[in-house]
């Protein structure tokens, strides 16, 4: 039962060297203990790869973040200086 024929099967950008080791070992050892394995190393592997979508959405929202502050920072230094030609017509 070799992991890449397994339904949760991903690939191997999405996997450390040492998870795919890992998985190298296991897809190795006789069936009756990967059968044992196997759970644990489903979990494993699904648990990194929400890991690594979590942190994807959270660089995408911190992307955006940014942009929208620098929009907000322009956005109030063009309203600063329509307040300030406006006071200076206000006062001639």
């Amino acid at each position: 039962m070799a992991f890449e024929s397994h339904p949760n099967a991903t690939t191997n950008e999405e996997l450390s060297r040492d998870i795919i080791e890992l998985i190298d070992a296991i897809d190795e050892l006789p069936v009756q203990f990967q059968v044992k394995v196997r759970p644990a190393l489903d979990k494993a592997v699904d648990g990194i790869k929400r890991r690594r979508r979590i942190l994807k959405l959270v660089q995408d929202a911190l992307s955006q973040l940014r942009m929208d502050m620098k929009y907000l920072v322009f956005d109030l230094e063009a309203t600063r200086r329509e307040r300030d030609a406006y006071r200076e017509r206000l006062n001639d």
